[in-house]
């Protein structure tokens, strides 16, 4: 590799870095001084933050809503205008600000869920994923590239070119599937009658028990 190369790539990655440290700091914030807690050093969050196993794509939330699983909680993380004018189905809203809200907790804390957290792109998302890991919750998850990456892959997914694999041509007929279960309707008749799947009742959510607040010392 030339010297243009690995100048390019170090300068990714340092990019990278800055990103994720803004994140951290915007996160951090917000965090109230008396919610510190133990034991999660500032190393395990950079590392935590950094991994890519906390996404979930568009594609796996589509199918986890189609098949009904009851696995998760969608939390959109929006302002309260932006989630009634649009927010993805069975998703409840908890907006940044009142993530700390005493009746946000027992949706937050969860032990039987996967909590997953969206937002227009990554950025708020990723400051509630960071501020929830910080008071030791668990099962917390971001939806990669938020309610636009949502758009750009399920409701409108692109037409793969002649000239792609078939693989693309795959996903394609199952991102317009999914798309015409989310509502949206195609002029093309002839689409198949089986790709139509009734849409799941509402999720009942069963919250996990408050815990009472005691002040705890240490931690970054």
């Amino acid at each position: 590799m030339d010297k243009k190369k690995i100048a390019k790539v170090l300068s990714f990655r340092y990019k990278i870095m800055a990103a994720i440290l803004v994140v951290l700091a915007g996160g951090l914030v917000l965090l109230p001084k008396y919610q510190k807690q133990e034991g999660i050093k500032s190393e395990a969050l950079l590392n935590h933050a950094i991994s890519p196993e906390r996404y979930i794509s568009t594609d796996q939330i589509s199918d986890k809503l189609i098949s009904r699983d009851p696995s998760f909680i969608l939390v959109d993380v929006r302002d309260e205008a932006s989630y009634n004018d649009y927010t993805l189905p069975n998703a409840i809203n908890i907006p940044l600000a009142k993530l700390f809200d005493d009746n946000s907790a027992p949706y937050l804390n969860q032990d039987q869920f996967d909590v997953v957290f969206f937002s227009n792109d990554n950025f708020h998302a990723d400051q509630a994923w960071i501020l929830c890991y910080r008071l030791g919750y668990k099962n917390l998850r971001v939806l990669k590239g938020g309610l636009n990456q949502w758009f750009n892959t399920i409701i409108n997914p692109k037409i793969p070119s002649e000239d792609m694999p078939a693989e693309d041509f795959e996903l394609y007929s199952t991102r317009k599937a999914a798309s015409m279960f989310f509502g949206v309707a195609y002029q093309d008749q002839n689409v198949e009658k089986d790709m139509a799947i009734s849409k799941p009742a509402p999720k009942k959510i069963i919250t996990v028990a408050k815990k009472k607040k005691r002040p705890v010392e240490g931690g970054c």
